[in-house]
């Protein structure tokens, strides 16, 4: 699948204060998807990323990978039509 989606990701575990949104920004960018990764208050993070439904599902792999800074327990995403898009890939 080719076509441009946004991929709404909440990732649970050890995820904060251990470089989480950092590496998942570089690994974003390597593959050329648009976004931000955010801390959220209940220690998840929130990734939005938008780009080919195939880079999204790169990514999602690579979080739900062994190679994640901290302790990843558990991936949950939801799909859907790209917004107004993003000028690259941000730290919130």
């Amino acid at each position: 699948m080719s076509e441009h989606v946004r991929a709404t990701v909440w990732v649970r575990g050890r995820v904060q204060q251990v470089g989480f949104r950092w590496w998942t920004r570089a690994r974003a960018l390597e593959i050329g998807l648009t976004g931000y990764a955010s801390n959220l208050g209940d220690g998840r993070v929130q990734v939005v990323a938008e780009g080919s439904h195939a880079d999204c599902e790169r990514l999602l792999a690579l979080l739900r990978g062994p190679d994640t800074p901290g302790r990843v327990t558990g991936v949950t995403e939801i799909w859907s039509a790209t917004g107004a898009g993003y000028p690259g890939f941000e730290i919130r």
